[in-house]
């Protein structure tokens, strides 16, 4: 890929291409070397092929892999208890609700709408790829079937398959560094995701920029197997909560339907709570509060 990536150290990466070059001078000095040399290189080449001298493409697509699985524990801790409005605005009609939600790693989650009253304990519990829907007036939990998992959740610009497979993008995608640089002053990696060979996706690829100073997300944009834009989210107003620095507000929004939206807006956030697996069941999915 031509990129190498240690840390925020960009100065480095013309001192490691060039350990190659470094390694093939030493070992050519060996020959004409005593004993006590030799040892010498040989100590100094040790150090030069534990450090990248063998191959830096490598090292680059381990960076890769890395920082997006750092974008994902700072999201999700190994567990999370939260509170967070979200607005959806189509061409028809605008919703408002607030939720609370709960994570364990990254196969349990449950949602539960506090506001508006009329909708207050509707809810989803996710369990790795399952998904189940609670609505309490008619006192019905129905789980969601694989031909429904396109179906939008709770009216929003999200699907249900976005619920399981946002927790599956480095097993799911191939990642690659397209970009480390400036972007309007800023430092930043743009990724490129493109799916797994046998990994049944939506995507044909994602792009994701990642800010470097403290790998915060800015925005990841859903391209079609055509390459054409489908969706861009985009992450602002970062702030500290549970501890931590995130994006308080997620946009997402849909190219075939300009002007709609929906906004995710973090109000509480905590991390690493004491949470047991066995909270994350149909009970837990059907309780009031």
């Amino acid at each position: 890929m031509g990129l190498l990536l240690v840390g925020n150290h960009l100065f480095l990466r013309p001192l490691l291409n060039g350990l190659n070059f470094l390694s093939y001078v030493l070992l050519t000095r060996l020959i004409s070397c005593d004993n006590d040399s030799v040892m010498r290189i040989a100590i100094i080449l040790f150090g030069v092929f534990c450090f990248g001298g063998i191959s830096p493409e490598v090292n680059a697509e381990q960076s890769a892999l890395e920082i997006i699985e750092r974008v994902d524990r700072i999201f999700r801790g190994n567990s999370s208890r939260g509170v967070a409005t979200m607005e959806v605005v189509t061409e028809n009609w605008e919703r408002h609700i607030t939720v609370e939600l709960w994570s364990l790693g990254k196969d349990h989650s449950l949602v539960r709408v506090l506001e508006p009253a009329k909708e207050a304990g509707t809810a989803t519990l996710m369990v790795e790829t399952n998904i189940w829907n609670y609505l309490p007036k008619v006192d019905r939990t129905i789980k969601v079937p694989v031909s429904m998992m396109s179906g939008s959740w709770m009216g929003s610009h999200l699907n249900n398959d976005d619920l399981v497979k946002f927790s599956q993008l480095v097993e799911d995608y191939d990642i690659e560094t397209v970009f480390d640089g400036e972007r309007d002053s800023v430092a930043v990696w743009e990724f490129r995701l493109t799916p797994k060979i046998d990994v049944a996706v939506v995507w044909g690829h994602i792009d994701y920029r990642v800010r470097q100073e403290d790998d915060m997300p800015l925005w990841a944009k859903y391209y079609d197997e055509d390459g054409d834009l489908v969706r861009t989210m985009i992450f602002r107003d970062f702030y500290n909560l549970g501890g931590r620095v995130l994006p308080r507000v997620t946009e997402i929004f849909q190219e075939d339907k300009p002007g709609e939206r929906t906004t995710f807006h973090y109000r509480e956030l905590e991390f690493d709570i004491d949470i047991e697996r066995s909270f994350f069941s149909i009970q837990t999915l059907k309780r009031k509060n």
